[in-house]
C-alpha cells in the first residue's frame, strides 16, 4: 500500500525533525557544572579524523575545500547546527578536471564506505524551463501529479539516524532558473515540497553541495598571467582579491543575491600544478589495483613509465581528466590485451597475487611479472 507506507514515512520524518529542534528548548547547561569527562553525545556517529583521512588521501591540491569541509563536519558531528536547515551548503567553483566532483565522491567513501552513497543531480539536464518538473514533480492537473515523484532519492537524501546524506547539484550554472528558484526552500527551511503537495523531501540531515563551472577563464588568468601581467602580476593577495571580486561579479550575474546569501560556503579550485601529477598518477593506479583484485593480480609502474606518463599527462587546462585519458589509453589498454592473451592466473591463486611491473624497453611496453605470497 504505498499511500500508507508515504504517510508512515512522512511521520517518521516529522518525528525526526522534532527531536532536532526539540534541542532548541532545553535548559542550556550552566557554566559552574562539571563535566565528568570531556567530549559530548550526539545522535551521529561517524569519526571525522578517518573520514577527512580518507578525503584527503582522494583529493589532493585543494586543502582550502577539504579545510571547509572538515569545519562541517565538526559542527555536523556536535549537532549544533540549525536543525531547521541542511547542516551545510557549499559552492564548488573552478575550471574542469579539479577535483569538484571527486571531492563529494571522497566524502561519501569516507562517510558511508562508498563513493556512490550520494543522491547525484547533472542539472545541464534541467537546463529547459520546462524541465523543472523533474526536480520539483509535475504540477496539480499533470502527469504523475498525485505521485508527487522526482529525480530525488528520498532515502539517499535524509541520511540515517547517524550520518547525514549528501546530494550534489553538477554544473548548477547550467540549469534553468526556474530550477535554481527552487532551491532556495532547499536552503533556508531543508525541506523541498513538489508543485502538487502530495510529498515533502527533507534536507535537514542533508550536505548540500554544488558544482559551477563559472569563471574558470578568470580563475584561468590569475593563475597564469599573460602579457604585461606575467612581468608585474603584483602581490598574491592583491591578486587573489581582485579574482574573488571578479567572481563574486560573475556570480551576481547569473544567480539572484537570495539564493547566492543562502550559501554557506563559496570555495575556488585550484588548477591542478605539474607538482601534483605524480600523486594523481599513483593514486589512478591504486584504483585500478581495486579494480584487479578479481583477477588476483595488480600492476606496479616503473620510474621511466610514470616519468612519461606525468610528461604526456600533464594539462592544465583539462587537469586530472586529462591524465585520466591518458593512463586510458597507455597503461589500461595494453596491460588489458596483456591480460587476454598471456596472462595465465596461478593455481592457487587464492594464496598469491600476481605482481605485473610495467616497463618500456626498445620503446616497447613490457610487462615482467613476480609473484607475492600474501601468507
Amino acid at each position: 500500500m504505498p499511500f500508507l507506507n508515504d504517510m508512515l514515512d512522512s511521520v517518521e520524518r516529522k518525528n525526526t525533525d522534532s527531536q532536532a529542534m526539540a534541542t532548541e528548548n532545553q535548559k542550556p547547561v550552566s557554566p559552574d557544572e562539571p563535566s565528568p569527562q570531556p567530549g559530548i553525545t550526539t545522535r551521529y556517529r561517524f569519526d571525522i579524523n578517518e573520514i577527512m583521512k580518507t578525503v584527503r588521501h582522494e583529493v589532493r591540491g585543494q586543502s582550502q575545500a577539504l579545510d571547509a569541509i572538515e569545519s562541517m563536519l565538526k559542527v555536523v558531528r556536535a549537532d549544533i547546527a540549525d536543525p531547521r536547515r541542511p547542516p551545510f551548503t557549499a559552492l564548488f567553483l573552478g575550471p574542469t578536471g579539479v577535483g569538484k566532483t571527486e571531492t563529494v565522491r571522497a566524502l561519501a567513501r569516507g562517510l558511508h564506505g562508498d563513493a556512490d552513497a550520494y543522491c547525484r543531480v547533472d542539472m545541464n539536464t534541467l537546463s529547459q524551463e520546462h524541465y523543472a518538473a523533474a526536480l520539483t514533480g509535475a504540477p496539480p492537473g499533470y502527469v504523475g501529479a498525485k505521485e508527487g515523484k522526482t529525480i530525488l532519492d528520498q532515502e539517499v537524501i535524509e541520511g540515517t539516524l547517524g550520518k547525514p546524506g549528501i546530494v550534489l547539484f553538477d554544473e548548477i550554472e547550467k540549469a534553468s532558473p526556474q530550477v535554481a528558484q527552487a532551491l532556495l526552500n532547499v536552503f533556508d527551511n531543508g525541506q523541498l515540497t513538489v508543485a502538487s503537495g502530495e510529498r515533502t523531501y527533507s534536507f535537514r540531515n542533508t550536505l548540500v553541495f554544488m558544482t559551477s563551472n563559472l569563471g574558470a577563464r578568470e580563475i584561468q588568468n590569475h593563475e597564469a598571467p599573460s602579457g604585461w601581467r606575467a612581468f608585474w602580476p603584483g602581490s598574491s593577495r592583491t591578486r587573489k582579491q581582485k579574482l574573488n571580486a571578479v567572481l563574486r561579479k560573475k556570480l551576481n550575474d547569473h544567480f539572484s543575491p537570495e539564493f547566492i546569501n543562502r550559501i554557506d560556503n563559496i570555495t575556488v579550485f585550484n588548477w591542478i600544478e605539474k607538482e601534483l601529477v605524480k600523486e594523481l598518477i599513483t593514486l589512478e593506479i591504486e584504483r585500478l589495483n581495486r579494480r584487479l583484485i578479481k583477477h588476483d593480480c595488480r600492476l606496479e609502474l616503473s620510474e621511466d613509465v610514470a616519468f612519461y606518463l606525468a610528461t604526456k599527462g600533464f594539462d592544465r587546462q583539462y587537469g586530472a581528466r586529462a591524465l585520466r585519458r591518458t593512463i586510458r589509453s597507455e597503461v589500461e589498454v595494453p596491460f588489458a590485451e596483456h591480460l587476454l592473451t598471456e596472462y595465465v592466473p596461478e593455481p592457487d591463486s587464492w594464496k598469491s597475487v600476481t605482481t605485473f611491473i610495467m616497463r618500456y624497453i626498445d620503446r616497447k611496453t613490457v610487462f615482467e611479472k613476480e609473484i607475492k605470497s600474501t601468507d
